[in-house]
């Protein structure tokens, strides 16, 4: 049994907002940041990090890594206080964001770090005394703001980087979320 549906039977939910960058943008602590305030708001939050390294939870002599190693499809590590499904892709193809998203819990909003090529609103972390190019400027790149330690004019809304409560009240904004949202 596939555990993901087919591409064409997983539309991509409402609520979901990319936070892109370059490596040491600070993306990650702008999520961090904004994450508390969000939840003041009553909004349920989920995050999906993708990443391009090997993803492992566990050391390799512990019982989850080595049911994995011997061939379980999922292993599920539960205690009383929070649970984490490891899934083996073996040989099949990386699910589509909308496939991942469809495995979380139901939440008002899901932030999404990376996943670059997929269709999804995007806010750009960026600064440019790190010396890359804005990775909004790429033509079709779906940016819909940017989140600067800089003012920028680039006819996108530019956010202070170091105030998460106006990047989430962007983001709020732009989505059409409302505190207390169930």
């Amino acid at each position: 049994m596939n555990p993901c549906p087919p591409e064409s039977a997983v539309p991509m939910p409402a609520g979901v907002f990319g936070i892109a960058g370059r490596s040491g943008s600070g993306k990650t602590t702008l999520i961090e940041a904004m994450l508390p305030r969000l939840r003041a708001l009553g909004l349920r939050v989920n995050v999906i990090k993708h990443s391009h390294h090997d993803v492992t939870l566990e050391p390799p002599q512990k019982d989850s890594a080595r049911f994995r190693l011997a061939g379980a499809q999922e292993v599920m590590i539960a205690s009383p206080f929070r649970y984490a499904i490891v899934h083996e892709l073996r040989d099949r193809p990386e699910p589509r964001l909308e496939e991942q998203i469809a495995r979380l819990a139901p939440a008002d909003l899901t932030l999404v770090e990376g996943f670059k090529n997929e269709h999804i609103p995007r806010l750009e972390v960026f600064r440019p005394a790190l010396g890359h190019a804005p990775l909004h400027a790429e033509p079709g790149s779906g940016f819909v703001a940017v989140a600067s330690d800089t003012v920028l004019d680039n006819g996108l809304p530019c956010l202070p980087l170091d105030d998460p409560q106006a990047v989430a009240a962007f983001i709020c904004g732009h989505l059409g979320l409302a505190a207390g949202i169930r």
